[in-house]
């Protein structure tokens, strides 16, 4: 089934909001508090789908005007079901000069012979700045179903002024690689990637060093912090519960979004 959900984020008297949008169901669009100091808008993206069927086309444009401000935030986990076939996501973000885009979305569930294919399309202008991230898990690892997917992929491709600067490819298949051997997972069961990107010449080697030291001792995880060829950097990050790993993401995107530089 093709799913739509268009929405433009707009700016007027030093406020963002939304100026527009367009779903078909099982979407929807909710605001979640648009009257906070930093004069952001605050949605939600809601479904009344348990998750992603065999056959879905997910299809997500977001068009953020100008000095607007989006934190866009989702309402639980993204299950992905038993597929014959496949299941696909496509999401393209437009930011206008000085807009900012926020998105931590909950953990993905890739259940039982899932197969899922997301792409993220970004294009940025001058004075932007962008958070963006994804976790997935082994499965319903409770349930003592871990790693029995097919394949899980997202690919990220940032651009600005037409000119792509970032490229990033998670792909993940189980009964095709080693897949917790040195160089995949290395035993652990989730993954997670954040990356900060901005075209407002801020430069991130303050926020590298400390977000290293504030989670360099934390238990049960492994990560990693690159700086990117432009101002920003990628987190990598491997757990065994989706939970810590979407906690510790919320933590730096609340960092990133209530620092002077996107206030």
């Amino acid at each position: 089934m093709i799913c739509s959900l268009n929405i433009n984020v707009a700016h007027r008297e030093g406020k963002s909001y939304l100026k527009d949008a367009y779903v078909t169901q099982p979407f929807r669009i909710v605001p979640v508090g648009q009257y906070r100091r930093d004069k952001g808008a605050y949605l939600m993206i809601m479904s009344s789908s348990p998750g992603l069927l065999d056959g879905d086309d997910h299809r997500i444009q977001i068009t953020i005007d100008p000095g607007a401000k989006l934190q866009l935030q989702t309402q639980a986990y993204q299950r992905l079901f038993h597929m014959k076939g496949k299941s696909v996501q496509k999401t393209e973000v437009t930011l206008g000069e000085g807009a900012v885009f926020s998105f931590v979305p909950h953990p993905i569930v890739p259940q039982n012979s899932s197969h899922f294919l997301s792409h993220n399309i970004i294009h940025m202008q001058k004075n932007c700045h962008l958070i963006l991230s994804d976790i997935v898990t082994c499965g319903r690892k409770l349930s003592g179903e871990v790693f029995e997917y097919n394949h899980f992929q997202n690919l990220t491709q940032c651009y600005v002024d037409g000119r792509l600067i970032l490229k990033d490819n998670v792909l993940l298949q189980p009964d095709k690689m080693p897949i917790q051997d040195i160089g995949i997972l290395e035993g652990f069961t989730h993954q997670g990637t954040f990356i900060y990107l901005n075209t407002a010449g801020k430069a991130v080697g303050d926020w590298i060093e400390k977000f290293h030291q504030q989670y360099e001792h934390v238990t049960d995880i492994e990560f990693g912090i690159s700086a990117l060829q432009h101002d920003g950097f990628m987190i990598r990050i491997l757990g065994y519960g989706a939970e810590q790993l979407f906690t510790i993401f919320q933590e730096i995107q609340q960092e990133l979004w209530d620092a002077e530089l996107l206030i």
